[in-house]
């Protein structure tokens, strides 16, 4: 009996239930979303075909029907600033998306410099961070994602983040002071969405239509578009002795050269900060172990503790008085290791890095912090260390790189991470990128403007404000006028100043001669607002940025530079001459010249260069003393022109 009851109610319920597909949003529709202020708003998903689909907000209801593939979508009309609100979505289920705010939404993309978190600035900033109570500005970051074969219809899982404390910490540092800024002005939610990939270049996030007119990438495509080219480049060469732990001497003695029984032998010195390169290891790619001991007070034994260990080239396992303390697999992250409590100790300390680098000059990036610190007090690391080495690497151990890598082809990150966003409205777009393309400067400029109308078109909205950063200063300076990749890409990037509706903002004063993620992100940030303030708000008496180079006119051996942008007017910041100008004449042989600010217009000569036929200003990698600012302390675009004679 208890068997046919259970049947009966098991059939009853089969017949009595509906069968309806569960509606679906993409990522971006979800709990704590921003949406754009001002204009008319997409909300889309999927469910059955033929499906009715009822979406209430604010009191109204849209309702609208399915196609035949299961996509929908309705209008909802512009709105002003506000929140939160509560939206009901309804077919054969009800999804309900709490906590939406009206606001400023941004599209933030590029390369590294734009995914840097907080976390990664948090020594720098802690009283930023520990203000950063803030539910108005939310964060949504997109998981890296890449495909050559098609468009997606949604990206990789990820949520909306208020800001606080703890979650700011996830946020880009250049888009969280960016927002942050904003927000103190207007009073207005502000949304970013971040979608960026570390080393990757402009042509990944252009679309194929984009490209369709610009070799080589239009060839490209047309080959990936072949049956079998992807999978026969894609293949990764297997080598038969890769390096392993078991060709380290470090692991093959009886004591480890990591345990605190270990005494050392045969240990050579080196100084640190340094390359081993530069300190009597010549050509080496391989395993190469420090050593340093330390003597601690009292006052710092049993605490917990920081260990700063600056940058390495590349990878590094640091222990402290034997126990594993940290790792990190390559050479940009700042090495900052938590020692808990109970490990160090009154007297003598071991600290052990086992540094691995298989190209290029391993070892410790000068310039950087090396210090252990309890509390307030500091023990400096900088100085003496031992090294030994563990193990040789030889080129046939090394796995080759693929031919192959999506987020490196054309439309390979355009495809993932910003189709599926295109239906999402935006304020506007913000840029950081363009290290990646040193190497290959050529037609950058003509890539980016591209980037902008391709974007713009994809949004169905022409006049959508674009702001991006230009490159800043990085590498060894140079005392005399040399040419420059990185001041190719910067004059690239100067040339997509003709799209309209664009600002750049210049950085050749915030970066680090020895890190190619600079620490400054919070001038980053604030020069995009700036930027935006003007473009995006209509601030028609803010400065956007710097001094942009517009014309010359040349009087014997003289030539005046005009510039836009002068704000309150042009002035030598930190010398009352200026630096970095240089002229040639039809040789092209560059020669520093004498430059003054005569009347908001800058003069240069040489007594060597009789006719001047071109000038440049910060032409350099890093142009450390270049010091052409506005008044409001934003500085010159570097640039080179032909001069053009009357």
């Amino acid at each position: 009996m208890k068997l046919y009851l259970r049947l009966f109610t098991l059939c009853f319920c089969w017949f009595v239930t509906p069968s309806y597909a569960t509606v679906r949003l993409p990522q971006l529709i979800a709990d704590g979303m921003v949406l754009q202020r001002n204009v008319p708003l997409n909300i889309w998903g999927w469910a059955d075909a033929g499906e009715k689909v009822t979406v209430t907000f604010r009191g109204k209801q849209y309702k609208v029907k399915t196609t035949a593939s299961g996509e929908w979508a309705v209008i909802l009309p512009a709105m002003k600033a506000g929140g939160p609100y509560i939206m009901d979505i309804t077919a054969g289920n009800t999804v309900i998306i709490n906590d939406i705010l009206i606001g400023d939404v941004w599209f933030c993309s590029g390369q590294s410099n734009m995914v840097i978190p907080m976390e990664r600035v948090k020594e720098k900033y802690p009283e930023d961070i520990a203000a950063a109570n803030n539910p108005q500005i939310r964060n949504f970051f997109l998981s890296t994602q890449a495909d050559v074969t098609a468009e997606h219809a949604d990206v990789l899982p990820a949520k909306w983040d208020k800001a606080t404390p703890k979650s700011v910490l996830n946020f880009g540092a250049a888009t969280w002071f960016f927002a942050s800024r904003l927000y103190k002005k207007y009073r207005v939610p502000i949304g970013i969405i971040n979608s960026s990939v570390g080393g990757v270049p402009i042509h990944a996030w252009i679309s194929r239509e984009g490209l369709k007119n610009i070799a080589p990438f239009n060839a490209r495509i047309l080959q990936m578009d072949k049956a079998g080219f992807k999978d026969s480049v894609s293949r990764l060469p297997v080598k038969a002795n890769p390096p392993t732990e078991q060709n380290d001497l470090g692991f093959l003695e009886t004591v480890h050269w990591n345990d605190v029984a270990y005494v050392p032998n045969n240990w050579h010195k080196f100084w640190l900060p340094g390359y081993w390169a530069d300190e009597g290891i010549k050509g080496l790619n391989g395993v190469v172990w420090f050593r340093k001991e330390i003597t601690l007070p009292d006052s710092m034994a049993g605490k917990p503790a920081k260990l700063f260990l600056g940058r390495m080239v590349d990878a590094d396992e640091t222990y402290v008085n034997g126990k594993f303390v940290g790792r990190i697999t390559y050479q940009y992250p700042p090495r900052r290791y938590n020692i808990p409590a109970g490990l160090l100790k009154a007297g003598k300390n071991i600290i052990i890095v086992r540094v691995t680098n298989t190209s290029g000059k391993g070892g410790f990036v000068p310039g950087k912090t090396y210090n252990l610190k309890v509390g307030t007090e500091v023990i400096d690391l900088r100085g003496e260390w031992q090294y030994k080495v563990g193990s040789v690497f030889y080129p046939d151990q090394f796995t080759l790189l693929p031919a192959f890598i999506a987020q490196n082809e054309p439309s390979g990150l355009f495809n993932t991470m910003v189709s599926p966003v295109t239906r999402y409205a935006v304020k506007g777009f913000l840029w950081y990128q363009g290290e990646t393309n040193t190497g290959a400067s050529e037609g950058y400029g003509n890539l980016l403007k591209t980037l902008i109308s391709d974007w713009r078109d994809k949004w169905h909205n022409a006049g959508l404000p674009f702001i991006y950063a230009q490159l800043a200063n990085f590498g060894e300076v140079e005392y005399s006028p040399s040419e420059s990749q990185w001041a190719d890409v910067r004059q690239e990037q100067l040339s997509a100043l003709t799209a309209p509706n664009t600002r750049m903002i210049t950085l050749i004063d915030l970066g680090e001669w020895n890190d190619l993620h600079p620490l400054n992100k919070k001038d980053v940030g604030e020069r995009f607002a700036i930027a935006a303030e003007n473009l995006a708000y209509g601030e028609s008496l803010v400065v956007p940025s710097g001094p942009i180079y517009q014309s010359a006119k040349i009087n014997g051996n003289v030539v005046e530079l005009t510039f836009t942008n002068i704000g309150g007017g042009l002035i030598a910041r930190g010398d009352p001459m200026l630096s970095q100008f240089a002229i040639a004449g039809s040789d092209k042989k560059y020669v520093w010249a004498t430059a003054v600010i005569e009347n908001d217009n800058v003069v240069v000569h040489s007594d060597a260069v009789a006719n001047p036929m071109y000038v440049r200003y910060a032409w350099a990698d890093n142009p450390e003393a270049a010091n052409l600012y506005n008044k409001e302390g934003l500085p010159a675009s570097p640039f080179q022109a032909e001069i053009k004679q009357k």
